[in-house]
């Protein structure tokens, strides 16, 4: 049987609207690995491991609730708990890899489909760079070969935008191509769109070495350009919000999983 896992190579937008438009494009690459396929593409390949450091890996606790708990019992639980009521079978997650040992993903993807095949739900898993993290869980109903959804902000990511927002989500699910459209709106109208498209070539050590090329230092790459865009953005005037904080003054690392 072909493996279901996969490299996919392409680039992410973001574009600002409102009182301070701004925007910027990179070029990145993205994991889809079968989470029943993981201790095998560990075995496989010399580039990629699981739960131990090499040039690529993925590492359970970079995901989910934080825990050494495996991946897919966690999404199965958010599912169940979720109230969606189809049986799983497969569950498949985009996101970038550590890279030499480092992890930061914005934003993680985990397809999950009903034992026919079809596409039964979708988990985004946020992250921001004050620790936090929160998965949105919602079912995928389909429009054609698309997955519309959505639902309220219930998290804090970006230290310039209020929580006041509703996010829209347009998903066209890996085949030989990936696109994924996220619309935050706001009582004004759209305040930010993002969107990712990528496409597909086989997970092998020499598509991971080219990876390493087309994207050196993948994680690290992201967290710096987060950074980098942030300055400009204070540089041209835009409200600097700041993330909640405890008693204490500190931002708070919230890890619950939401479903919206």
């Amino acid at each position: 049987m072909t493996p279901a896992s996969a490299l996919y190579f392409g680039s992410v937008f973001h574009r600002r609207l409102g009182a301070v438009p701004h925007r910027f494009r990179y070029r990145l690459f993205w994991l889809f690995v079968d989470l029943d396929e993981l201790n095998d593409c560990g075995r496989r390949l010399r580039l990629f491991s699981h739960n131990r450091f090499n040039l690529f890996s993925l590492h359970d606790r970079d995901h989910g609730d934080g825990s050494a708990r495996a991946l897919r019992e966690q999404a199965a639980a958010l599912i169940r708990e979720s109230g969606i009521g189809e049986e799983i079978g497969a569950i498949r997650l985009f996101c970038m890899p550590r890279t030499l040992g480092y992890a930061f993903n914005p934003l993680s993807v985990y397809f999950c489909y009903a034992r026919d095949g079809g596409l039964a739900a979708l988990i985004y898993e946020v992250h921001n760079t004050f620790g936090g993290r929160h998965s949105y869980v919602m079912p995928a109903k389909t429009s054609g070969a698309v997955a519309r959804q959505a639902c309220d902000k219930s998290f804090f990511v970006s230290p310039f935008l209020p929580m006041g927002l509703r996010y829209e989500f347009q998903v066209s699910p890996p085949g030989e191509s990936i696109a994924i459209t996220i619309r935050a709106v706001g009582p004004d109208g759209p305040a930010l769109r993002a969107a990712l498209i990528g496409q597909r070539q086989s997970l092998t050590d020499r598509s991971l070495m080219r990876a390493a090329v087309y994207a050196p230092f993948v994680a690290m790459k992201t967290i710096a350009a987060i950074h980098w865009q942030a300055l400009r953005l204070i540089m041209k005037g835009a409200v600097y919000r700041g993330p909640r904080t405890n008693a204490g003054g500190k931002p708070v690392a919230d890890r619950a999983l939401g479903t919206s």
